[in-house]
């Protein structure tokens, strides 16, 4: 009897979570996970976002401890834009003397690239 009861309490849990995830197409699904890759290729590049010189991110080598581990990002930033305007250099968004470059304002990043970059590091 307990082992029915512990079976059946699993497949509620399993059926919960099942309808509780978002439903995505494929396709989306796909156009989504390319642009996170692309995302997570251009903050790990040391030519490019090179997040890990100062953060530290799951997955990457070297990385530095002068910025925050970048974890837990949605709630960090529940509003995405913000996080957009703090990689891009907007003047609030800004910290009184982070080392963290405005990547946007000195276009040492575009607007596409910081948009892919955000996207990769919402997952985090």
């Amino acid at each position: 009897m307990k082992n029915k009861l512990i079976h059946a309490l699993a497949a509620t849990a399993v059926a919960a979570t099942m309808l509780s995830a978002p439903a995505i197409s494929s396709a989306a699904g796909t156009a989504d996970a390319k642009v996170i890759a692309e995302g997570k290729k251009l903050a790990f590049k040391r030519s490019k976002g090179n997040c890990l010189a100062c953060h530290m991110i799951k997955g990457g080598s070297l990385p530095g401890n002068i910025g925050p581990a970048l974890i837990a990002m949605k709630l960090r930033y529940p509003d995405k834009q913000k996080l957009h305007d703090k990689i891009w250099g907007k003047p609030e968004q800004e910290i009184k003397y982070s080392m963290m470059p405005p990547f946007g304002r000195h276009v040492i990043l575009s607007d596409d690239e910081i948009n892919k970059i955000v996207e990769y590091i919402y997952t985090l």
